[in-house]
């Protein structure tokens, strides 16, 4: 059956591209809802984002969604995995700004507040879409091939030459635990690249407090990693997150080589291009 959440949750948090403190609540919703983000400091009668792979305009660094009155969202990914992880089909998201809070880097917040809001079981299936042939994209050296399946596993490999990072690996399925394995890993950030983004007006609230810094091969946090591979654990989270706007819950298995938002997004616009790969069904 679907889920929302039970009660309205609120967080404060900055932004880590624009830099602006904004406030999200999260809201219950009735059944076949979604996830729709509402913009509050936008008129009403144009601030509906519907957190779909169709309205995603901007994959650069984050995933960006806009609607047909080019009001817009950034930096979807975090919550979109967290909403995944924790079962939430309908949820209305408010925000009082254009980027969701990056909090502490990773889905972790969002999955607390998601607890502390609880859910509540529908009156209505639960959607899942269910790949039925291979559908793969590429680009730029990067690769997504996902097949066929009877479960939802992703198998995400990253390859860095930098050495605090290098070749890492992981398997990842819905049968396991999102909390545990995937929420807590922080996105991440070389240090040299700063003023570049800066310049471009992004990562002008990025700090150790929301990302793990690199220079050259030393990560700059003084904690150290939460995960030994955390780094592919928080690509295999953005991945998620961006899958989620599909629409529903994805069956099948998605094996992807150095794949980020852009390539997530052209693979579900290739695969909903072909209506004889997948169809919707509500039981696996």
């Amino acid at each position: 059956m679907q889920v929302t959440i039970s009660n309205p949750v609120s967080c404060y948090g900055i932004g880590v591209h624009s830099g602006e403190r904004t406030q999200l609540t999260l809201k219950p919703a009735k059944e076949n809802t979604g996830i729709v983000f509402v913009r509050t400091d936008v008129p009403s009668n144009m601030n509906f984002l519907s957190a779909s792979y169709l309205n995603v305009h901007d994959t650069f660094l984050s995933t960006s969604i806009k609607n047909s009155y080019n009001v817009g969202i950034s930096t979807i990914e975090h919550l979109m995995a967290a909403l995944w992880g924790c079962g939430i089909d309908n949820v209305l998201v408010e925000l009082d700004g254009p980027e969701v809070p990056i909090m502490d880097g990773s889905s972790k917040p969002f999955v607390f507040m998601i607890e502390c809001a609880g859910k509540r079981l529908q009156n209505a299936p639960k959607k899942f879409l269910k790949l039925l042939k291979e559908v793969s994209v590429e680009a730029d050296g990067a690769e997504i091939i996902a097949t066929p399946a009877n479960i939802f596993t992703l198998n995400f490999t990253i390859d860095y030459k930098n050495k605090a990072i290098g070749h890492q690996n992981l398997s990842y399925s819905s049968q396991t635990n999102f909390i545990n394995d995937l929420a807590s890993a922080r996105t991440f950030g070389f240090v040299h690249e700063l003023d570049y983004l800066k310049a471009r007006g992004l990562a002008k609230g990025a700090s150790l407090d929301n990302a793990i810094g690199i220079e050259q091969d030393i990560i700059l946090n003084h904690d150290g990693l939460r995960y030994r591979d955390e780094f592919v654990r928080h690509k295999t989270l953005d991945q998620v997150g961006d899958l989620y706007t599909c629409g529903a819950n994805f069956i099948g298995t998605v094996t992807s080589y150095k794949a980020g938002h852009t390539l997530n997004n052209h693979f579900l616009r290739t695969l909903f291009s072909d209506s004889t790969a997948y169809e919707f069904v509500s039981s696996v």
